[in-house]
């Protein structure tokens, strides 16, 4: 895989040029009468009646109660809440079974649970793609020197206010093309975004990542390397001054030259990737 001539150190110009167009896309943005918003690709999906269509670029300021929130994240709190009954009985905490012996109709008594692992998203390990360690610590400044460009940043604080974690957001054009060289699971047509994830104190980071433009909302799945992948670093727990760097792949559909919504968690930027 050294067939590749390329000087990662010299992306900062590169990395935000070359504009590409997209595909039309069809779809229906509206609003229903309680407030809420809606994206679908059918006229039959639209969720409400008397509902109100509008262009994407169209829609009407929203209160916060109204905004939508990511539906991947909201996944990921169920699977995860320590609290909710779903999750106690798959770890063995009180699940109950009713079991009617002969001459004890109607008796209930504890089911035996299988002892579980705990609900988690899956933690993605670094893929080979055969970048050397230099070429890796060009990508992670490469997102760095992009912010000055194409701000797209989130950071997230700890319970006492202090520093926790901080994620950028980049695109690099050479990236780009190096990873459909070398990429052996073959990522789709679609644009490649880098992130580079580091953590001030202890904190958790499983790129809960979801890309909204237009009609188009994509979360990549951690578990298939041809929509996300990571080059330095796994998916789950970080100590403190511990960094990741990884990358996305986009639907096809996606421009990186337009305004795009990205959503990390319960937060939200919007952004240009590729001004």
């Amino acid at each position: 895989m050294r067939h590749r001539s390329l000087s990662f150190s010299s992306l900062a110009i590169t990395t935000l040029s070359a504009l590409v167009a997209t595909s039309a896309q069809g779809g229906f943005t509206g609003v229903c009468p309680d407030g809420s918003m809606f994206i679908v690709q059918r006229r039959e999906a639209i969720p409400c009646k008397d509902a109100k269509l509008v262009e994407p670029d169209e829609m009407p300021p929203l209160r916060p109660q109204y905004l939508p929130r990511p539906y991947a994240w909201q996944k990921f709190n169920q699977r995860n809440d320590p609290n909710n009954p779903y999750n106690l009985i798959d770890a063995g905490e009180g699940g109950l079974a009713t079991e009617t012996a002969a001459g004890s109709p109607g008796r209930s008594r504890p089911a035996p649970q299988a002892q579980r692992p705990p609900v988690s998203a899956p933690p993605s390990a670094p893929v080979e793609l055969g970048f050397s360690e230099q070429e890796i610590r060009d990508l992670a400044s490469i997102v760095g020197l992009s912010q000055q460009v194409a701000p797209a940043e989130f950071t997230r604080s700890t319970r006492d206010g202090r520093p926790g974690l901080t994620l950028r957001l980049a695109h690099s054009q050479a990236f780009e093309a190096a990873l459909r060289a070398t990429a052996w699971h073959g990522p789709g047509d679609g644009p490649v975004v880098l992130f580079a994830a580091e953590a001030s104190a202890p904190e958790a980071f499983y790129a809960n990542l979801t890309f909204v433009q237009g009609h188009v909302a994509f979360h990549p799945d951690p578990e298939d390397p041809g929509q996300l992948g990571m080059l330095r670093g796994a998916l789950g727990e970080l100590a403190a001054g511990e960094a990741l760097l990884g990358y996305a792949v986009l639907p096809d559909r996606v421009d990186l030259s337009r305004p795009l919504d990205i959503y990390w968690n319960d937060q939200r930027l919007a952004t240009t990737l590729r001004p």
